[in-house]
C-alpha cells in the first residue's frame, strides 16, 4: 500500500507508524521535512523507559548565556561524566556542529572516546592521570596542569614523544576552593620552570566554589580578586598572554564582568540555574519518561512492596512502573517522599523502590490506564524538584541515571 501525507506531523498523527511490526524502515528526506522526528518516535516504541534530550533546548540555553557576554568571549562546554549522563559523543558532536570553542572532560579516556568518534574541537582534560600522559599527546588532548609534579611528569612524556612544537597546556590556579591548583607563592618558580620548557600555556584558569550563592558573594569576589592578581602576575612573568577563564554557569549570570577571554558552561546549558529569574529564560533539556505497566486495586489495610512499608487506609488504585534503583532512582525517595507526573498531576511513590520497578498511588488521577506515559522528571516534577526529593543536586541526579535507560535525542 502507498500512503501520501502533507507533512511529517500528519504521518505521525495518522497512527500508521504504530501498525508497522518487524520491518526494516528506510527514513530518507530533506532536513526541512524533520525526518529525525520519525526516528525518535520509532525509538520510543522500542523502549518503555527513555531519557529524552532536547538538543535545540541546549542550543537555546547556550545562546542565552552567550547573549550576556561580549561577542569575542570564547566558551568551553563541559562534557565530563558522559556529558552529565546525557551522552558525551552525541552532545559533543552537536556542540561541535554549532562551533563551540572548547570541550572539557574530566579524564583522558573521555577525550580519547571523542577523538575516536571524530570530534576535532580542542579538548581540555581536567584531571589527566599520571599513566595517561602519552595518550594525551597521541590524541591531541590538552591537559590541565595543577602542580609541579604533574608539570614535570607531563613534560617528560612530551620529550619522550618527540613532539617538536610547544605543547598546549592549561594552568589551574588555587584561589580559595582548596581542591587543585598552583598557589600564589609558587608563581615565581612556576614561571621559571615554564620558560625553560617547550610548552605553551594555552590558558590560565581557576574555579569558583560558590558563584551560585548570594550569601557567599564576598568570598566569590575574593576568589575573583585573587585570580586577577595571580594570573596577571604570571602573564607578566611568562611574557605572553594566554586565555584566561574562571566563570562557570552561575558565574556567567552573576559575575558577567569577570568573563575574561572565555567562560565554561555546564549545568547552565542543560537549562538549570539557582537564580529563579535566570531559570525563566532557560529551556528544559532532559525528560525522563516511562509508562504504566499495570494498575491494581489494593483493598483497605493491604500492603504494597517490600517490607510492607506502605499500607492502604482505604481501597486504593496503585500503578506499577518499570523503573527502579538500578535505573538511578534512589531508594530514599520511596514511600511518599517523592512523586512522578501522570496526566500533568503529581502522583506519590508508595512502598519501597525495587531494583527495576516502583509503585505509584494514582487514586486521585481520573482516566488513568495501563500504557499511559509517566514523567519521572521534566516539567512536573521538574529536575530540580526531583533532586530536592533526593536531597541532592541536579548534577548527581543526571549522572546517576543508568546506561540501561535509553537516551533519545530530539530537536524540538
Amino acid at each position: 500500500k502507498t500512503f501520501t501525507f502533507i507533512n511529517t506531523q500528519e504521518l505521525i498523527e495518522s497512527k500508521h507508524l504504530t501498525e508497522i511490526e518487524n520491518q526494516i524502515i528506510l527514513l530518507k528526506g530533506a532536513r526541512k521535512f524533520e525526518i529525525e522526528r520519525l526516528k525518535d518516535l520509532l525509538e520510543l516504541r522500542k523502549h518503555d523507559t527513555v531519557l529524552e534530550i532536547n538538543l535545540n533546548a541546549i542550543l537555546h540555553n547556550i545562546n542565552y548565556h552567550k547573549s550576556l557576554l561580549k561577542p569575542s568571549t570564547k566558551m568551553m562546554a563541559m562534557v565530563k561524566a558522559n556529558s552529565y549522563g546525557l551522552g558525551s559523543y552525541e552532545i559533543s558532536e552537536f556542540l561541535q556542529h554549532h562551533h563551540i570553542d572548547y570541550l572539557g572532560v574530566a579524564f583522558v579516556d573521555e577525550g580519547v572516546e571523542l577523538r575516536k568518534k571524530g570530534i576535532t574541537v580542542p579538548i581540555v582534560v581536567m584531571n589527566p592521570e599520571q599513566h595517561s600522559y602519552e595518550t594525551v599527546i597521541a590524541y591531541n588532548l590538552e591537559p590541565e596542569i595543577y602542580s609541579f609534579r604533574v608539570l614535570e611528569l607531563f613534560y617528560e612524556a612530551v620529550q619522550k614523544s618527540g613532539y617538536d612544537k610547544k605543547y598546549p597546556i592549561h594552568l589551574k590556579l588555587e584561589t580559595g576552593m582548596h581542591r587543585l591548583g598552583f598557589k600564589g607563592n609558587e608563581l615565581d618558580q612556576l614561571s621559571e620552570t615554564l620558560n625553560s620548557m617547550n610548552v605553551k600555556v594555552q590558558s590560565i584558569f581557576s574555579h569558583l566554589s560558590s558563584s551560585d550563592l548570594p550569601d557567599e558573594k564576598e568570598f566569590t569576589l575574593h576568589q575573583l580578586e585573587t585570580f586577577e592578581k595571580n594570573s596577571s602576575y604570571l602573564i607578566e612573568k611568562l611574557g605572553y598572554t594566554p586565555i584566561r577563564h574562571i566563570l562557570n554557569s552561575s558565574g556567567i549570570t552573576n559575575y558577567t564582568n569577570h568573563q575574561y577571554d572565555m567562560v565554561r558552561i555546564g549545568i547552565g546549558m542543560l537549562g538549570e540555574s539557582a537564580n529563579s529569574e535566570i531559570q525563566k529564560q532557560l529551556r528544559s533539556v532532559v525528560s525522563f519518561k516511562t509508562v504504566i505497566s499495570q494498575i491494581s486495586t489494593v483493598e483497605n489495610g493491604e500492603s504494597v512492596g517490600y517490607s510492607r512499608r506502605f499500607k492502604t487506609d482505604h481501597q486504593t488504585k496503585i500503578a506499577t512502573i518499570p523503573v527502579g534503583y538500578a535505573d538511578g532512582i534512589p531508594r530514599l525517595i520511596g514511600n511518599q517522599v517523592g512523586n512522578v507526573g501522570i496526566h500533568k498531576t503529581l502522583a506519590p511513590i508508595v512502598g519501597s523502590i525495587c531494583m527495576d520497578m516502583m509503585m505509584i498511588n494514582v487514586d486521585h488521577i481520573p482516566n488513568v490506564k495501563e500504557g499511559d506515559t509517566v514523567t519521572v522528571f521534566n516539567a512536573k516534577p521538574s529536575l530540580k524538584e526531583f533532586a530536592d526529593y533526593c536531597k541532592t543536586i541536579t548534577y548527581e541526579v543526571l549522572t546517576s541515571i543508568s546506561p540501561r535507560v535509553k537516551r533519545i535525542y530530539i530537536k524540538d
